[in-house]
C-alpha cells in the first residue's frame, strides 16, 4: 500500500492538538490506516548513503502512515488531516463547489482531433487566490508525484500539469504535432528544445527517462499552448519554464491529459479537493471548459455527488452486528459520507468527489465496520463453515505423525525439471508434469509431481544439523489429466523421512502402519482388499531390494524405502536416509 510521508509537528498542527505516538498509532488503527515508520529527513538521507550517525535534537519527526491503495484523497498532508478531523467529530465534511460564473466566463481549452490518436483527453481546473507556504507548496508537488505512481500508472493514463495562470493567457489549445515542430524551453532548463531533441537529452536523465517510451515512437507528439503560443506542457515528459509555478503563484492552472478519461477525473478531483482550502475562497474551485473538434464540450472539474441507496440489513448482516439507522449514518458521516436514512428504512449515501473508491454498498459496509471498530464487532463462528473432508484427514494426519517425533516442513511447490526426474533417478516421460510457461528461472519450471525433491533438498541444506533428522510434509502436487477442464488435477500427498547414521527403515515403515492404524485401516495378507498390504516395489530413487509399495484396498497408494544413494549424493545428502510417500486422498 502506498506511504505518506508528513512531518510530525505539521500533521499535528493540521489536527489542532498533538498526540503520544502510542496515541497517534491508535487513531491511526481506529481510521483503518497504520503508523508504518517513524524517522527523520536527515536519517532517511543517512539510510540512503549507509552512513551511521547520531541523531540531532533539532531534526524534524518523519511519519511514514501507510494508506489504502485505494484512497487517493489520502496521499497528501491536506486531504489526511482533514479526514482525521472529521473521523474525530472536530471539523463538518466539506462541501466542495465550483466558483458561480457564466459558461461565456469560463476559461476555454481547445482540443484538436489529432490528439486522438495519442492521448485524447484532457480535463482542466482552475485554483484562485492560492496562499502557499514552503511546507504546502511541497505537498503540492509531492502529491503529484504520488498520483502519477499510482493511478496515473507511471504518467500512462494520466499526466499532470500545473501553472502559473498569470504567467499565461487564455484560450488554451490541446494539440498534437511532429516532434520536429515543438520548440519551447522546459522546466528548470534555460535553453530552447525541439521536442525531439528533448527525448535525445532526456536518455540520461534517471527521474524522467523512464517515461520517455510512453511518446517516443508515435509520429506526433502531445502539446499544449496558450493564445501566445507558449507551450505549458509536453505531456506526459515536461512542463514549460515559463508558466512554472512557485511559493508566490497565486493562480494555479491544472490540466490532466489522459488515456483513460475516468482516471483523470479521479486526479483532477484529488488535487483540486485537497488543495482548494489554500483558496482564497476556501473549497470553491473554478471551472475550465473542454471544447472538442466535433463541437461537444464539457466543464470540469466535475463535482457534482452521486446518490447510493444502501441496505441497512445488507450492512448490520455482513459486518455482524446490529446497528440502527441512525447509528449507521453517525459512522458514515464520520467517514466523510453525508447519509440520512430514506422513506424505507434503509441508507441513502451521498457520495463525495472526494470519494471515488465507493463503488458498492460493500465499500459503504466497510467504512460502517471501520468507523465502528474492528475490535468492537462480536465474534462468531460463520454458520456455514464446515471443513472440507480432505482437509480434515489432513489435520488428522498432520497431528498423529507429530506426535511420534516428526517435525513438518512446507517446501517450493514449483521445482526444476533436473530435481524432479534427473535426480531422482526418474525418467520424464511427460504424461505428468505441468510446465511453466517462459519461467523467470530454472529452479521454477515445472508443478511438483512428488514431495521427494523438496524433502530432500531441506535435508540437503540442513546436513550439519544434529542427527537423527524426521521431518514430514503434507501439500499439493500436480498432475496433468486431460478429464479436468484445465488439463491438470491437484493431489494432496504425505511424505516422511529419517535420516541418521543407520537408515531407519523400520521407523518409516512403523510410520506407514501408524498413519494407516489411525485411520482405521487394518493390516491384511496381501491379496485382501479389505484393508492395506504392502509388497516389492522397484523405483529408481530407492535402493533394491530394500522397498515397498503400499496397497491399500486394492490400490497403490504410495512407496516406501532406503533412498538410493546417487539420489542421496545428487541432493548433497551425506548421511543415510529413508523416505515414504503417499496419495493422502486414497485414504477418504
Amino acid at each position: 500500500m502506498p506511504t505518506v510521508s508528513v512531518g510530525r509537528d505539521r500533521l499535528y498542527a493540521a489536527l489542532g492538538r498533538t498526540y503520544t505516538q502510542e496515541e497517534f498509532e491508535e487513531v491511526c488503527f481506529s481510521f483503518g490506516i497504520e503508523l508504518d515508520d517513524v524517522t527523520t529527513e536527515k536519517a532517511i538521507i543517512r539510510k540512503e548513503k549507509h552512513l551511521d550517525a547520531e541523531v540531532e535534537e533539532d531534526e524534524e519527526v518523519i511519519y511514514k502512515i501507510e494508506v489504502p491503495a485505494n484512497r487517493y484523497d489520502l496521499l497528501c498532508l491536506e486531504g489526511l488531516a482533514q479526514a482525521l478531523r472529521v473521523f474525530s467529530r472536530e471539523e463538518e465534511i466539506p462541501t466542495y463547489k465550483l466558483a458561480n460564473i457564466s459558461k461565456e466566463s469560463m476559461i476555454k481549452m481547445h482540443v484538436k482531433p489529432e490528439t486522438s490518436s495519442i492521448r485524447p483527453h484532457v480535463v482542466c481546473a482552475v485554483l484562485r487566490g492560492v496562499t502557499f507556504t514552503e511546507a504546502s507548496y511541497n505537498s503540492f508537488i509531492d502529491l503529484q508525484d504520488k498520483l502519477h505512481q499510482n493511478i496515473c500508472r507511471r504518467r500512462t493514463l494520466v499526466a499532470i500539469g500545473t501553472h502559473d495562470l498569470d504567467t499565461l493567457q487564455a484560450p488554451f489549445t490541446y494539440e498534437a504535432l511532429p516532434p520536429s515542430s515543438i520548440n519551447f524551453v522546459p522546466l528548470k532548463q534555460v535553453k530552447n528544445f525541439r521536442a525531439d531533441e528533448l527525448i535525445e537529452f532526456y536518455r540520461s536523465d534517471l527521474k524522467l527517462k523512464k517515461f520517455l517510451h510512453i511518446i517516443e515512437n508515435s509520429p506526433v507528439f502531445p502539446v499544449l499552448y496558450d493564445h501566445n503560443r507558449i507551450v505549458l506542457s509536453l505531456p506526459p515528459i515536461i512542463n514549460g519554464a515559463h508558466s512554472a509555478i512557485n511559493l508566490k503563484t497565486k493562480n494555479v492552472f491544472i490540466e490532466c491529459t489522459a488515456t483513460d478519461l475516468t482516471k483523470a477525473k479521479i486526479v483532477l478531483n484529488t488535487i483540486v479537493t485537497a488543495f482548494s482550502a489554500y483558496c482564497e475562497r476556501k473549497f470553491e474551485i473554478e471551472p475550465v471548459e473542454v471544447i472538442y473538434s466535433d463541437g461537444k464540450s464539457y466543464v470540469y472539474p466535475d463535482l457534482s455527488i452521486y446518490n447510493m441507496d444502501v441496505s441497512l440489513s445488507y450492512v448490520n448482516g455482513t459486518i455482524g452486528v446490529s446497528l440502527e439507522a441512525e447509528e449507521v449514518t453517525d459512522l458514515l458521516n464520520r467517514m466523510q459520507l453525508r447519509a440520512e436514512q430514506s422513506i424505507s428504512g434503509d441508507i441513502t449515501v451521498f457520495v463525495p468527489p472526494t470519494r471515488s473508491d465507493i463503488l458498492h454498498p460493500c465499500d459503504v459496509m466497510e467504512d460502517v465496520a471501520i468507523a465502528y471498530g474492528y475490535n468492537n464487532i462480536p465474534k462468531r463462528s460463520p454458520a456455514s463453515l464446515k471443513p472440507l473432508a480432505l482437509n480434515e484427514l489432513t489435520d488428522h494426519i498432520k497431528l498423529e505423525i507429530a506426535m511420534t517425533g516428526f517435525t513438518e516442513v512446507l517446501t517450493f511447490i514449483l521445482g526444476s525439471w533436473r530435481e524432479n526426474f534427473a535426480m531422482l533417478n526418474r525418467k520424464d516421460d511427460k504424461s505428468k508434469a505441468v510446465v511453466v510457461g517462459n519461467p523467470r528461472s530454472s529452479d521454477f519450471e515445472l508443478v511438483r509431481t512428488s514431495l521427494m525433491p523438496g524433502v530432500l533438498k531441506t535435508v540437503g541444506h540442513n546436513k550439519d544439523h544434529p542427527k537423527p533428522i524426521k521431518i514430514f510434509e503434507v501439500g499439493d502436487i500436480a498432475l496433468l489429466d486431460e478429464r479436468k477442464d484445465v488439463g491438470a488435477r491437484n493431489q494432496r500427498q504425505l511424505a516422511a523421512l529419517f535420516c541418521g547414521a543407520s537408515s531407519g527403515f523400520e521407523l518409516i515403515h512403523g510410520l506407514v502402519d501408524r498413519v494407516m492404524e489411525a485411520i482405521g485401516a487394518a493390516f491384511v495378507p496381501i491379496g485382501d482388499h479389505t484393508g492395506y498390504f504392502i509388497k516389492p516395489s522397484d523405483e529408481p530413487e530407492f535402493l533394491p531390494g530394500r522397498q515397498a509399495s503400499i496397497i491399500y484396498k486394492g490400490k497403490h497408494i504410495g512407496t516406501f524405502g532406503i533412498v538410493h544413494p546417487e539420489v542421496l549424493n545428487n541432493f548433497d545428502i551425506p548421511d543415510p536416509c529413508s523416505f515414504v510417500e503417499l496419495d493422502v486422498e486414497s485414504l477418504l
